[in-house]
């Protein structure tokens, strides 16, 4: 490609080249570059964060009334909507989902800009109750400048999930999307320019997140960062924050159990195990991806799940009838042969998978089997370490006390599944497990009015539901003086 091939990024409003180096972004699949872009440098952080504070102070976005900024942000959903089919076929693209999943992702995206519109317009400021001569009130006003460091494995959903709260509460946004995956927050940039948010509330900064996301995260004038990603990355990103005294989101890894008793649906239980772990090909981190099953239950709910895990059809994302498409890099699919290795290692033995396909047509392709592997106990490394990958391993248990003992026996705290049909049994369980979120007889389902977030190493604060506005501005307590007399200390 020639240098006006290059793909522009969104700095300050303005659409230009990064100043930083060159690189490609490539379709799993296939191995084939898809777009080319010069990253942004430290410069054009500067500049963004610079142009992202003038268009806060001057642009009079925070202070147009809720509705007027929530108009925008229906049209922001209206957008989408008109452009569902190519902005899903561009993040099949981007990250090599398959199609059907890529859409989902698209109207996810969608739904969020409108609900966050609805949220906008009807967010009540209170009136408290009066304990002197007061009239007092809770108000809240925008932060300013806040980012917004989102992952690679569902980039314009994680993205909206921040952008649309950020937006409606009335600040600037800077997004720092995954290096190897910046091509939908680009697009929803401009879709949001489109719609009426104005120059210079918006920049998307591709580069490395040790250069570029830690540039903007340590900037001064930055009042707020909202990240998803691995835990390492978010501890070093609190660091920062309590330097500055900043608040953050951190929405981080998982480990996360799927505890099937023994008199659970087994049809249900089967196809929402298989679900929960090998959809997204286990790119996420709220992967089921330590199963417990009732030891009765065992042999036969195994063999059961052996079978249609070896039946998911692994293919070309563009297929309809395609379940799992490939991991995002070879790379990464190295690191995941690497855990499969050391759990055969530690003793455990493979149920089903721990192959690469023979895919035609995506011979060049980050493909991996879905892969069981069983024999280990809660102790090994594979059963404690997040893979973030199709790889699921699975043990028995014997009663209810070893179950939830066994499950809390992790750093991470993010999401648990439970598959039975005592419904007091169940509700035990769900609050007896120590996660941000769990889900009952089913799995991996959303809503954006449920807030979502998890405990201990899967990370700190909530993303999504009514209140989410809130996490993007500042409480003030106003208190007006109603005393007929002059205060009397004075006298």
């Amino acid at each position: 490609m020639n240098q006006q091939e290059l793909l522009p990024i969104c700095i300050a409003g303005q659409w230009r080249l990064g100043t930083g180096d060159r690189y490609a972004t490539r379709y799993p699949a296939t191995g084939e570059v898809v777009a080319e872009l010069n990253a942004a440098s430290l410069a054009d952080v500067e500049e963004a964060v610079q142009g992202a504070q003038r268009a806060f102070v001057t642009s009079g976005w925070a202070q147009r009334k809720p509705h007027e900024r929530a108009a925008v942000l229906y049209r922001i959903a209206e957008l989408i909507r008109a452009r569902a089919e190519p902005l899903a076929q561009r993040q099949r693209l981007d990250n090599g989902k398959p199609i059907s999943e890529t859409r989902a992702l698209v109207a996810s995206a969608a739904g969020t800009f409108q609900f966050f519109a609805a949220a906008c317009e009807t967010l009540e400021e209170t009136l408290t109750p009066a304990r002197g001569d007061c009239l007092t009130m809770s108000v809240y006003e925008p932060m300013g400048v806040v980012a917004a460091i989102t992952p690679w494995n569902s980039p314009i959903a994680s993205e909206a999930q921040k952008m649309a709260p950020a937006l409606a509460a009335g600040n600037a946004v800077v997004v720092k999307p995954a290096e190897i995956t910046p091509l939908m927050a680009l697009e929803l940039a401009a879709i949001c320019e489109e719609a009426g948010v104005p120059k210079g509330l918006i920049s998307v900064l591709p580069g490395k997140g040790s250069v570029i996301g830690d540039a903007i995260t340590k900037h001064p004038l930055v009042k707020r960062v909202s990240f998803t990603g691995g835990t390492t990355t978010g501890r070093h990103i609190a660091h920062i924050a309590a330097d500055k005294m900043m608040p953050v989101s951190l929405e981080l890894g998982g480990k996360s159990p799927t505890m099937v008793l023994e008199d659970a649906d087994l049809d249900h239980a089967v196809n929402g195990v298989l679900y929960g772990i090998f959809s997204s090909s286990g790119e996420s981190c709220i992967a089921g991806s330590r199963l417990f099953v009732a030891r009765a239950l065992y042999e036969p709910f195994m063999d059961r799940l052996a079978a249609g895990a070896a039946h998911l059809r692994v293919g070309d994302p563009a297929d309809e009838r395609t379940q799992m498409g490939p991991l995002i890099t070879d790379r990464h699919r190295d690191s995941i042969e690497s855990f499969v290795a050391l759990g055969v290692q530690e003793g455990g033995q493979l149920r089903t998978g721990g192959l690469r396909p023979n895919v035609a047509g995506c011979e060049n392709g980050y493909f991996y089997t879905p892969t069981i592997i069983e024999g280990l106990d809660n102790q090994a490394r594979i059963c404690q370490e997040e893979i973030f990958g199709p790889v699921l391993v699975a043990m028995p248990f014997d009663n209810e006390e070893d179950l939830i003992a066994q499950a809390n026996d992790s750093v991470y705290a993010l999401a648990a599944g439970v598959w039975t049909r005592d419904y007091k049994r169940a509700w035990r369980i769900a609050r007896a497990v120590q996660a941000g979120n769990v889900w009952i007889n089913t799995y991996k389902q959303f809503s954006i009015s449920t807030p979502f977030g998890g405990w201990r190493d899967s990370g700190l604060g909530r993303e999504k539901g009514r209140l989410g506005i809130l996490q993007y501005m500042e409480q003030k307590s106003v208190y007006w003086g109603m005393n007929e007399q002059p205060l009397p200390w004075a006298n």
